[in-house]
């Protein structure tokens, strides 16, 4: 019998039919079952495809606790994830993107280890990039490592899929924010002394580039004016002075440019190579 976990599971699903399945799956096939999954609709358009995945799935698993939210208006995965947040009823809250999947172990070995590291509030994986599927592979020794505020202000090494932290958290993602909203509660979770861990393992998996293709991150320049953005709230909010949030954002503008020129040559390349 699969044992279970006091772990809430919350999937943001905007236009995700083609790929909401196999994110379900993953949690399913969880060594470990969380309490629930939470699952909200972000007003997909497309004619009630997403939906018509998610009340499937919560048809044909009565086993678990399945909770669907329906937002009458598109405001961005930071919004749906806190509205599912809000809803959460276990310790901790693990998210999952709908493009994006987990290894068997994920829930089991991450909520065993913050459950024996209370004074932790957030934790964040290893994750592997993949182009097809593939079955799970054998995981190496766990090796904790603290993450420092400089660190993460100089990258966002804390994926969406890897994430596990306290429900009880006062801190949301910000409303209505679409690039970069889950740096900004990283950061402005280390800027206010709680404690964040990123554990080696890879417990998670993308199915796409961590820019230029598919998603939110297709658009390099939203992507870059959503970091810029992150900062100058830091700045604003007094996390960061305003000589840091200068060195900060031109350093960000040089990364912009390496990523424009990666893709560019990667385009082609791939259109001699055709």
């Amino acid at each position: 019998m699969t044992t279970s976990v006091e772990v809430s599971v919350i999937i943001p699903c905007y236009c995700c039919s083609e790929t909401l399945d196999r994110a379900l799956d993953s949690v399913l096939s969880q060594s470990a079952l969380p309490k629930e999954i939470i699952l909200v609709d972000d007003c997909s358009d497309d004619g009630n495809k997403t939906l018509a995945v998610m009340s499937s799935f919560k048809e044909s698993n009565p086993h678990i606790i399945v909770k669907l939210i329906v937002l009458e208006k598109n405001s961005g995965p930071g919004s749906a994830r806190n509205a599912g947040w809000e809803l959460a009823t276990s310790p901790y809250v693990a998210f999952l993107d709908a493009d994006d999947s987990w290894h068997p172990k994920k829930l089991e070995i991450q909520s065993a280890w913050m459950r024996s590291h209370p004074e932790v509030d957030l934790t964040g994986h290893a994750t592997l990039n993949l182009s097809k599927d593939i079955a799970p592979h054998n995981l190496p020794p766990l090796q904790p490592e603290a993450v420092s505020r400089v660190r993460l202000l100089l990258s966002n090494f804390l994926p969406m899929r890897s994430i596990m932290l306290k429900t009880s958290l006062v801190e949301r993602f910000y409303p209505g924010k679409r690039q970069a909203e889950d740096y900004l509660l990283w950061l402005t979770l280390a800027c206010s002394g709680k404690s964040l861990v990123f554990l080696n393992l890879p417990l998670s998996y993308s199915y796409k580039n961590d820019f230029g293709q598919g998603g939110l991150s297709a658009n390099l320049a939203q992507g870059l004016f959503g970091v810029l953005d992150v900062f100058k709230q830091l700045k604003d909010s007094g996390k960061i002075g305003y000589s840091l949030y200068i060195g900060l954002s031109t350093l960000e503008l040089f990364k912009y440019v390496r990523r424009v020129v990666i893709c560019f040559y990667y385009a082609r390349f791939r259109r001699f190579s055709a």
